[in-house]
């Protein structure tokens, strides 16, 4: 057993294990370190607190003196809970966040020093922004870039450090992050859907959208995570021959939680209380070493900042606990990937979901209308929802046996199938009285009912009504949420504003009644969206073969997928909305294939690298020792020594044959890396790392699986998967 490998298990094995006291009542803690309503109420005055709660609620902007008095308090109730430096916590488009810290220091005349933090550092700095992804946006030599406070999202200390969330934009105005554009997104269908909303009731005045996710991860111990050069620089395993026992037997599901990840889970669990993220659900995943956590619903904008946060101290409180988190969507072969499922609705300022139907037809009818809406978004815009969650990660794990397909479809269930099978056969025109009230009594008004039995999930759908909202299942678990919220609260509120145009036509023009208009206009909706909808199973060459009779997209990798962002469609609607220009567009398109090219270009050099270095040299090794065996067998049985040491003098020749395929694939894939390298536009360097590098990887991955069955247990150099994946 190689030395690493060796030093590796034995920490594992005769490590201490961390243990964890039961904090307090998680409803003491919750928000200690975050700057909400009750310490604003503290620490501010009351013209400063009303000014933020108005720009929280109103969007309103808050004076530069207003934003004096509030750094101020900020700064008073930071330094009273141990905090020296604050920062500008953001989100670019590295797909991680970034903070720079600055102290609360500065001296004055005299030598004398004092603790200062004014309005203007509260409410903006300038990072570099050449030195972030910028898609050409910004030159090195024009680097300057602004971040921006966002009062919406409420400042936490983490550690020492006053954290304050903000945007990210370069020096003329263009998005270099992901809030900039969800908080547009934000807007827009707050607009739309207020506008809808109120056909149903008028004291409707605000729409936000929620988000609840579902944060899949592996935990691995960091001892053995460390022995692996592949997970430690492309965050998965390249290579590794699977374990005999892995997920076959469903025992890990839902099971016992092991104590060393409990004391985990606490230890998280207690720092996600004091920031404020309402972390609910935790359980075992379906693979081994697998788990999730849940939080409660919020607001989507929070939501966001709070998963992207979560994962910082998610990697953090792992080091306390010797254990290295793996946000990877794939990062062992053969077993369950993980993703993030984002839970979406629209909830009203009067306290309302208007995806739950309610207990009278009419609430019915508002729920109907935003459910079909909905679907009727998803069916126009399918490819950019596809390209919101595009990855090189993602790609390994969209149509495996445990994630959705690549094809985007919405499933709703039987029961809700049936009612727009009823509401299809709407007449056209105005509805009689005796339509009107079989079709509120019989089709609408059961809805609650309907959905009470309605729990059947199908897990092989990307996109699924699920009692009271849709979950896109399709995210991958290292992503940024913003992403694929951004374009759904886009879509959504495209289709609600032609909705609104189409149904005031039918009232105005031809004078409908709010009603007769609303159902004629969902009906047409149900026809045009029907494709879409798909209730069977999403794996399997039946569904591809039907979904293409049907018309949708099927972008299989990340540079297929993600043309669809840049399109002539996804301009104009981006650009309409006003939640990004064709600049922004263009440049996030090239980050985002640039990046998927670097990312397999990183994969190509780490497996070049083990198979070289370190699994071709230790199959030569053991080849050498059966080539020593059977020289002695020979000296001992002479002529006849082959019959004794046939099976020796076969594995030696398969031993020679796949180190000389390991080789020449390794050659063959640089000579295509040094091809695709040549290659200045960079869609097109994604393609050729995407069609002509990555397919050597499972050729080479293939034979080293094999010499790790063949070779001497003791002598192989990497931590296995058994050793991996069921070492606690």
């Amino acid at each position: 057993m190689s030395t690493l490998r060796f030093k590796a298990i034995y920490e594992t094995f005769n490590r201490k294990p961390v243990t964890v006291n039961e904090p307090p009542r998680r409803s003491e803690i919750f928000g200690t370190n975050v700057f909400n309503e009750t310490a604003m109420r503290q620490y501010l005055t009351k013209d400063s607190f009303k000014s933020v709660m108005d720009a929280i609620v109103n969007g309103s902007k808050i004076d530069r003196t207003v934003a004096d008095h509030v750094s101020t308090g900020m700064k008073e109730w930071a330094i009273s809970k141990g905090a020296t430096h604050y920062t500008h916590w953001f989100q670019p488009l590295t797909g991680a966040t970034a903070e720079k810290h600055d102290a609360f220091f500065e001296t004055i005349d005299g030598g004398m020093a004092i603790e200062k933090f004014g309005g203007g550092q509260l409410v903006q700095q300038e990072p570099d922004a050449s030195s972030f992804p910028n898609g050409g946006i910004r030159n090195t030599f024009e680097a300057r870039g602004y971040t921006a406070w966002d009062p919406t999202s409420p400042a936490f200390i983490y550690g020492t450090t006053l954290c304050i969330p903000t945007v990210f934009v370069a020096y003329t105005g263009e998005a270099l992050d992901n809030k900039t554009p969800l908080l547009r997104s934000l807007q827009v269908v707050d607009q739309a859907a207020t506008a809808v909303a109120k056909y149903f009731d008028k004291n409707v005045t605000k729409v936000v959208a929620t988000l609840g996710w579902e944060q899949e991860y592996f935990l691995i111990d960091r001892s053995l995570a460390a022995s692996r050069p592949d997970i430690s620089l492309a965050g998965r395993t390249l290579l590794g021959h699977a374990s005999a026992k892995g997920q076959q037997l469903d025992d890990h599901y839902f099971g016992s939680i092991p104590t060393r990840v409990l004391n985990y889970m606490r230890d998280l669990e207690t720092e996600c209380m004091l920031l404020g993220i309402p972390v609910k659900t935790r359980h075992n995943e379906v693979a081994p070493n697998q788990f999730e956590l849940a939080p409660i619903f919020e607001e989507a904008n929070l939501a966001v900042d709070h998963n992207s946060l979560l994962m910082d101290v998610m990697t953090k409180v792992a080091d306390r606990h010797n254990f290295k988190v793996l946000f990877h969507e794939k990062p062992f072969a053969g077993i369950n990937g993980s993703g993030k499922h984002n839970n979406w609705s629209l909830a009203t300022s009067t306290g309302t979901n208007l995806l739950s139907p309610g207990s009278t037809p009419m609430k019915n009818l508002q729920f109907l209308t935003f459910f079909i809406n909905t679907i009727k978004a998803v069916n126009e815009y399918e490819e950019l929802l596809r390209a919101s969650i595009a990855s090189a990660s993602n790609d390994h794990r969209l149509g495996a046996n445990e994630a959705p397909p690549a094809i985007i479809s919405v499933f709703i269930g039987s029961q809700l199938t049936e009612v727009l099978d009823e509401l299809e056969k709407v007449t056209d025109g105005k509805l009689s009285p005796q339509e009107k009230t079989d079709l509120k009594l019989n089709v609408v008004g059961k809805i609650p009912e309907i959905l009470l039995d309605n729990t059947d999930r199908n897990r092989t759908s990307p996109f699924a009504f699920t009692g009271n909202k849709f979950e896109f299942r399709a995210a991958g678990s290292s992503a940024n949420c913003a992403n694929p919220m951004t374009v759904l609260n886009a879509i959504v509120a495209k289709q609600l504003i032609d909705f609104k145009a189409e149904v005031d036509v039918l009232i105005d023009q031809q004078k409908m009644k709010k009603d007769d208009a609303i159902f004629n206009v969902l009906r047409e909706y149900i026809k045009q969206s029907k494709r879409i909808r798909f209730e069977g199973d999403g794996y399997g060459e039946a569904w591809e073969k039907e979904a293409k009779k049907r018309g949708l997209s099927n972008h299989k990798t990340t540079p297929e997928a993600l043309k669809a962002k840049h399109s002539k469609k996804s301009i104009a609607l981006y650009e309409e909305l006003g939640i990004l220009n064709k600049v922004e567009i263009e440049a996030r398109h090239e980050i985002e294939v640039e990046e998927y090219a670097k990312r397999i270009q990183i994969e190509g050099r780490v497996l070049g690298d083990i198979a070289r270095n370190h699994v071709i040299p230790t199959a030569i090794r053991y080849q050498n020792i059966l080539i020593e065996n059977v020289r002695g067998l020979k000296e001992i049985y002479g002529a006849g020594f082959k019959k004794v040491a046939s099976e020796q003098m076969q594995l030696i020749e398969e031993i020679s044959e796949h180190i000389l395929k390991i080789n020449a694939s390794i050659t063959a894939m640089i000579e295509e890396r040094k091809k695709a390298n040549k290659i200045d536009n960079m869609e097109k360097r994604a393609f050729a790392y995407c069609e002509k590098v990555k397919p050597y990887f499972d050729e080479i991955r293939y034979h080293c699986d094999k010499l790790e069955l063949l070779v001497d247990d003791e002598l192989w150099p990497l931590t296995k998967y058994r050793e991996l994946l069921f070492t606690r």
